[in-house]
């Protein structure tokens, strides 16, 4: 960082929360709590969505619920009309998953504002747009925290970094990425439909409202784009080969019609089970780099597998490198959740303004 951010962070630079859904809320929540604790956090001056901006105060969890409340008053987004509110050394917290809002990254970097996300368009999609972030930071000192987009926290984009800096060479990396595929693979055992999984799922808030996001492996995509690039692997989306389970008539369907049109999924999983079964196996969702390329889809592994063993929402990765060449380095844990999402987001503020 440089000695002007340095600076900033030491005076107790301000933050913009962007985003009032699950996450964000969970975030405000979390922030007060340390604030309870007496830990030394930055003043969180701004909450907004794509809707309104309103200043905190004191009152962030007021702030919160009218931005949650709100209707749309301009046609710009919102988001936008913070730049020329920010200066050198804030820190936005990206707790959406926008488009528009992660377009800004590499800009808001190059001001030298720092940029905390739980939002996996930055880094998870077309590698310029990655490289672009990369160079932004680079140039400024601007630091870029994404310990959110992969894994809710897990220390594995941290892990890989250190790897990589310390002159390891990763040979692959696998993982179950997704906490909502985990849980369901994990509930899945034949004695009732996989539509019936995918709602109870969804009615817990495992799965995106509309659960084919989870079910087409496009978030597994792209995080392991992220951890690919992490590991000085500078692969493009369209490089990433992905099987989706989601039959072609059910991704036709409008958003309004999923739910009743859910058990086209029960037929193919269930032959996929009875084939795992059959052969002890167990099925996980799994992404996969290595030298063969990239991967990601459903697959049919040994109970002894390193994957295998995780229970719940848990993401499980293993990475084969020099240093872990006959046995995987293994980091398991939730992988879903917004307090989870929430704590990382809040790690990384703490890890900028700490120096």
């Amino acid at each position: 960082m440089s000695a002007q951010l340095r600076t900033v962070a030491a005076a107790q630079a301000r933050l913009v929360l962007l985003g009032t859904g699950t996450v964000g809320s969970a975030f405000v929540a979390r922030y007060q709590t340390l604030q309870q604790r007496q830990l030394a956090l930055p003043t969180l001056d701004v909450v907004a969505n794509s809707r309104i901006a309103l200043a905190c105060a004191d009152t962030p969890e007021r702030a919160l619920s009218q931005a949650r409340s709100a209707v749309r008053s301009s046609d710009e987004p919102v988001h936008r009309q913070q730049i020329g509110r920010l200066r050198v050394g804030d820190i936005v917290i990206d707790a959406t998953a926008s488009e528009d809002v992660a377009a800004d990254h590499a800009g808001w970097l190059g001001q030298g504002i720092h940029v905390v996300t739980a939002n996996k368009l930055g880094n998870g999609t077309a590698l310029a747009r990655a490289r672009q972030i990369a160079d932004a930071a680079a140039s400024t000192g601007a630091c870029y925290g994404d310990a959110a987009t992969v894994g809710a926290g897990l220390p594995l984009l941290a892990s890989l970094r250190a790897l990589v800096a310390g002159g390891d060479h990763i040979h692959s990396i696998e993982g179950v990425l997704s906490g909502s595929l985990a849980w369901l693979f994990h509930r899945y055992d034949g004695s009732q439909p996989f539509s019936d999984c995918v709602r109870e799922a969804a009615a817990a808030g495992y799965t995106e409202p509309d659960p084919r996001i989870d079910l087409s492996g496009e978030d597994v995509r792209r995080k392991l784009l992220i951890l690919a690039r992490a590991a000085g692997v500078p692969l493009e989306a369209e490089q990433v080969r992905v099987e989706s389970l989601v039959p072609a008539a059910l991704a036709a369907l409008p958003a309004s019609a999923v739910d009743s049109a859910l058990e086209q999924l029960d037929a193919p999983l269930e032959a996929q089970l009875r084939q795992a079964q059959a052969q002890g196996l167990r099925l996980c969702f799994v992404g996969r780099l290595d030298r063969d390329g990239a991967h990601v889809g459903l697959r049919a592994l040994p109970a002894d597998h390193a994957l295998a063993g995780g229970r719940g929402t848990d993401n499980r990765v293993a990475i084969h490198s020099d240093r872990y060449n006959r046995q995987p380095l293994l980091i398991q844990g939730p992988g879903a959740g917004a307090e989870v999402t929430a704590a990382a987001l809040l790690d990384d503020v703490l890890r900028i303004v700490g120096g």
